[in-house]
């Protein structure tokens, strides 16, 4: 215990099995290695941190996001999906540079972190800037291989940097970074497209991840298009669905969809209020939950959300589905505290975090329970689903590293990054 890098003691932490104790717990460079009820004996931490009116929590675990798109927070207002896309977010896109994605990544990885979360599953253009984002700042990320959006060339040339990409990136820094396959959704890619990014998650050992039935409209006009095949139908007709995948939304899906999900072990990435303000739907989550389907959370972008604290996506997983059932009963808080933790984790492809366990990977965040809004306490899994606000996170850290603390960020200069963003916005808006 002498190399212990990190100690928090006197804290009340969140075990595997969703109780509360009180201990400490220890870090030794990524890896939690001490969990006790006192501190280790003849152990010298490097730093100790009281954690005395605090809760010690699994990191957050975003598993849809375009990061580099609060570029266009709030640009987009009041429009249906196909209308925010092709008038407002498609044009504004086509004006992005490599830099412009980078320093929007880096704002919304400092907004991620404030927000205690870890990690997160991004698609979006340019994965070099994607990752060299994440690289700087300490923060995990499955970043995402694009496959061509419309367009004529069905050809490989579009995925000559693939190799580049994986050489660099691909478990960087000890799988910290990773990247995934990536088709946008059935409506903008075709089966030749579909199969190529699937032969390159098989080659590589990728995940995949794409937009899945997040409209009625969608839905139904790939039944049109496929013969009667919903997108799930058709992805796993193509063989997509045989490596591992996480799909956002899911709104329209119907049961036979869901069960093809279950069958293949995929993923949903639940964006509920990504879905209510675009007015795409309510998912089905309760029928996914109960046949077995992976549910994570997802934000989706902060042109759709606004923001990316999850906190709110943990709120409302666990009142929507109660409303639009009738029924109070539905979603548990120990599901959505799985769906926010673990259960992204295991989507991302990393078993070895998401839990307060030994051995497991330090990706935590602290947050003060000592708040008016945390008490009285009569069950603390109640009182972080319905109760706790973002801004309650005090400490955000990542494989053994404090990447956020009490307004501070060891890693990045948020007034260097805000000042790149807002010249990057004019510049584009200037073009448009």
């Amino acid at each position: 215990m002498s190399d212990m890098t990190c100690l928090f003691q006197n804290v009340r932490y969140l075990t595997p099995d969703f109780t509360v104790a009180e201990g400490c717990i220890g870090v030794s460079g990524k890896e939690i290695v001490y969990i006790g009820t006192e501190p280790p004996q003849n152990a010298t931490p490097e730093t100790v941190i009281d954690g005395c009116g605090k809760l010690l929590l699994p990191g957050l675990v975003n598993t849809h996001t375009h990061l580099a798109m609060s570029l266009l927070r709030g640009y987009g207002e009041n429009l249906s999906l196909q209308d925010w896309l092709f008038t407002r977010i498609f044009p504004f896109e086509a004006k992005l540079t490599g830099e412009a994605i980078y320093w929007g990544t880096l704002l919304s990885i400092a907004e991620s972190l404030r927000f205690g979360v870890t990690s997160a599953t991004d698609m979006y253009m340019d994965v070099d800037a994607v990752c060299r984002a994440a690289a700087v700042s300490g923060f995990k990320i499955n970043a995402s291989l694009m496959a061509p959006v419309g367009g004529d060339d069905k050809t490989e040339q579009p995925f000559v940097g693939a190799a580049k990409a994986l050489a660099d990136w691909h478990n960087y820094d000890g799988g910290r970074i990773k990247i995934d396959s990536y088709i946008h959704a059935e409506y903008t890619t075709d089966e030749q497209r579909s199969r190529l990014m699937r032969d390159l998650a098989v080659q590589h050992g990728l995940n995949m991840h794409l937009h899945l039935s997040e409209t009625k409209l969608e839905h139904e006009e790939c039944k049109q298009r496929h013969g009667g095949l919903t997108p799930a139908a058709w992805f796993a007709s193509l063989g997509v669905l045989d490596v591992p995948t996480t799909v956002a939304h899911a709104v329209w899906v119907e049961p036979a969809d869901i069960e093809l999900l279950a069958k293949h072990g995929a993923t949903v990435a639940h964006n509920p209020i990504s879905n209510l303000k675009l007015a795409s739907g309510i998912a089905p989550v309760p029928a996914m939950l109960d046949a077995g389907v992976n549910v994570a959370l997802g934000t989706d972008s902060a042109a759709s959300n606004n923001n990316l604290n999850l906190w709110e996506e943990m709120k409302l997983m666990g009142l929507l589905h109660k409303a639009n059932c009738a029924n109070p009963t539905l979603i548990t808080p120990q599901q959505v505290l799985r769906a926010a933790t673990v259960g992204g984790a295991l989507s991302q492809g990393r078993q070895d975090t998401g839990e307060i366990a030994l051995g497991k990977k330090a990706d935590l965040q602290l947050i003060d329970i000592s708040q008016p809004h945390m008490h009285p306490c009569h069950d603390m899994l109640n009182n972080l689903v319905f109760a706790a606000q973002g801004s309650d996170v005090v400490l955000t850290m990542v494989d053994g590293q404090i990447l956020y603390h009490n307004g501070e960020y060891p890693t990045l200069n948020l007034p260097e990054i805000i000042a790149h963003v807002e010249a990057e916005r004019q510049r584009i808006l200037a073009q448009l």
